[in-house]
């Protein structure tokens, strides 16, 4: 026993130091940025390692690398070192932006760029594309076009296009066009990554233009260039090639399942989405966190139409921390088709009123954003083709300095091109100020509909209140005739006809006390009926226990009448007949429900139940027959169990 015993602690041990020493070795295996980071000595050796690391937040998070640049600020600012300043604040800048604070990122970054002429190339260029990608997630595309005129200017002229911006405004096939052009001429035939990032770009625009079909073919594409760029051996791969290229292929799997779902093929799209998510939640930056929320909701949307409810829940109840107002649109619209499903209708119509209101003031700016947008991009291509025409007449006249001639006619065709670019903007100017005027139109016309809607409510609630106010004076006059009648059968039908004025008179009270019109709602018009039939018994039914199940349950006002009626004989018949000699132990069931166009109405009670010539009594029952013809006018037949103990009434209505 002792011999076992000194095993197990010999091997206990052995694993514990095995385990220490691989978990040391690993850690020291594994890179951690933000430490080599500080270990680097001198502002500008960290400013190239910072903009160089391939993936700097993998071990800590953006907020780490702030508070620790903070720290370098600071120290420079007490020795006022101008040049570490500046390096640090651009870093500053970064941070900010893949924080996705982009305005302080911006405001940051213009006023390092004010100094410009004191900035090395490589700070300068830096700047740039911070404000690039800050202005394009802020979607000002007029200012992401300066940014990039100033790239131009600054002899910055690598990757400078404006396809993307033509996507971000919806233009998917001219965007797809420029790219095409651009683009393809720069790539090699054996850069197997760049070819993989081409083919996923056109798919994206593909995609976004409901091509899915011949999107799904680009991304296969692109995902085979991947799978030669990994697997190639005669190709050295840094350590950010690698990580992008593990990056890329998330964001085409994802991309591919969102295709998917387009497409209505969700049982394909499901592992497709989940996979991406998973890669790219390891990822920084502003790029992954958009394709994150992307690729749930397009997830959560496939699991709700295969009806996976609990799944589709869960994911429409992630918090992200930056959503677009279009990502908020589609989340509200898969979360009411959730709550619609399950039959949770006020939840449901929670979020479509929701979402009128986001798309009502998204309409109101979005046409007008658009129109800014569009003016300040044909405002670039003008620049550009004056640019480019005024560099083709220097050249022409450094060729032909003595041939006046030709000078002259090549400054009249730059007159003309001019004459007609300020013709046509002027075009542009008046087509947006008639725009303008026209949404002007459309607004006022808006607001007399809307006013004419409320007043058109004002006016039935006003109806309803006053039929309502009739019908308790016709209750009040049959009260009065009651006190003057001796006889106890016309009391009796008397009291029988009020009941039945109160219960179509709670109706119209029920209708001007609501928001909506044309329906009730049928647990609380029930339980308001129930009290008014007490109150004219008021020697019976205080004891009984009453059960209504008709929660969430709305009815318009030409079925809700006869309901009222049919529940109102109903309850009564209990009162007066179906306990005689004592109600402690009485029981009454109300189940009301309608899903669709099919509805289903029970009634019971656990009293002595009908007498055995019911059917003859039938005939001559004021009650009975009023409920079998207020049944048949809602297209259906009364049906009746005395089986078990008391009497049971169902029947099915459309």
């Amino acid at each position: 026993m002792k011999i076992r015993i000194a095993r197990i602690g010999f091997i206990v041990t052995f694993l514990w130091v095995f385990t220490s020493a691989m978990g040391q070795s690993f850690s020291q295996s594994v890179p951690n940025p933000f430490l080599e980071f500080q270990n680097v000595e001198g502002h500008s050796d960290k400013f190239d390692f910072f903009f160089g690391a391939p993936n700097r937040y993998s071990e800590n998070s953006a907020y780490d690398w702030l508070e620790v640049v903070n720290v370098y600020l600071s120290s420079a600012k007490k020795i006022a070192d101008s040049s570490a300043i500046q390096s640090y604040e651009i870093i500053r800048a970064k941070i900010y932006s893949d924080l996705e604070d982009f305005d302080k990122s911006v405001n940051l970054a213009n006023g390092l760029y004010e100094n410009k002429e004191l900035l090395p190339e490589n700070q300068k260029r830096a700047i740039l594309n911070i404000l690039d990608d800050s202005y394009a997630n802020l979607k000002l595309y007029d200012k992401q076009i300066e940014v990039r005129e100033a790239k131009i200017n600054e002899g910055f002229n690598e990757n400078i296009s404006f396809y993307d911006i033509y996507a971000a405004i919806g233009l998917y096939e001219e965007a797809r066009n420029r790219y095409i052009m651009e683009v393809k001429p720069t790539i090699a035939d054996n850069d197997s990554f760049s070819l993989a990032k081409y083919h996923n770009q056109i798919g994206d625009y593909l995609r976004l233009d409901n091509s899915e079909r011949v999107a799904i073919s680009e991304y296969k594409k692109a995902l085979g260039y991947l799978e030669v760029f990994i697997n190639s051996i005669s190709v050295d791969k840094t350590e950010q090639e690698l990580f992008e290229s593990d990056m890329l292929k998330a964001i085409i799997n994802g991309n591919i399942g969102k295709c998917h779902v387009q497409l209505n093929e969700y049982r394909e799209a499901v592992p497709l989405l989940e996979s991406s998510i998973a890669a790219l939640e390891d990822a920084p930056g502003a790029k992954s966190k958009r394709k994150i929320v992307e690729n749930t909701l397009d997830l959560a949307e496939a699991h709700l139409q295969l009806e996976n409810y609990r799944e589709a829940k869960t994911y429409l109840d992630r918090q992200f921390d930056s959503i677009s107002v279009f990502q908020e649109i589609k989340k509200n619209r898969l979360l009411a088709a959730y709550y619609d499903k399950n039959e949770s209708y006020r939840r449901a119509s929670f979020f479509y009123k929701r979402n009128e209101r986001l798309k009502d003031s998204l309409e109101t700016n979005e046409s007008s954003v658009l129109k800014q947008q569009l003016v300040a991009i044909v405002a670039n291509e003008d620049l550009e083709n004056s640019q480019r025409m005024f560099e083709e007449q220097k050249s022409a006249n450094e060729l032909i300095r003595n041939e006046m001639q030709a000078k002259e006619d090549s400054f009249n065709l730059v007159l003309i091109s001019l004459f007609f670019t300020l013709l046509g903007f002027a075009g542009l100017v008046y087509a947006y100020l008639k725009s303008i005027k026209n949404q002007r139109l459309i607004a006022e016309q808006k607001h007399i509909i809307e006013s004419s809607l409320t007043e058109k409510d004002s006016l039935l609630k006003e109806i309803h209140h006053r039929v309502k106010n009739n019908l308790q004076m016709v209750s009040s006059l049959l009260s009065l005739q009651t006190k003057n009648t001796r006889s106890k059968a016309a009391i009796a039908a008397l009291e029988e006809g009020k009941s039945r004025v109160k219960a179509m008179a709670l109706i119209h009270q029920k209708l001007y006390q609501n928001d909506d019109l044309s329906v009730i709602e049928m647990q609380g018009y029930i339980e308001s009926l129930i009290n008014s039939v007490q109150s004219v018994y008021k020697k019976g039914g205080h004891n009984i226990s009453i059960t209504i199940d008709a929660e969430g349950t709305e009815l318009d006002i030409d079925r809700a009448i006869p309901f009222g009626l049919i529940l109102n004989e109903l309850v009564s018949n209990s009162f007066k007949y179906a306990f005689p000699e004592s109600d402690e132990n009485g029981k009454i069931y109300i189940h009301l429900r309608k899903n669709g166009e099919q509805g289903y109405f029970e009634y019971s009670d656990n009293g002595i139940g009908l007498p055995d010539d019911t059917d003859e009594r039938t005939h001559s029952s004021m009650g009975l027959r009023l409920i079998n013809r207020l049944v048949n006018q809602l297209q259906s037949k009364l049906n009746v169990d005395r089986s078990n103990d008391g009497v049971r009434f169902w029947f099915n209505f459309s």
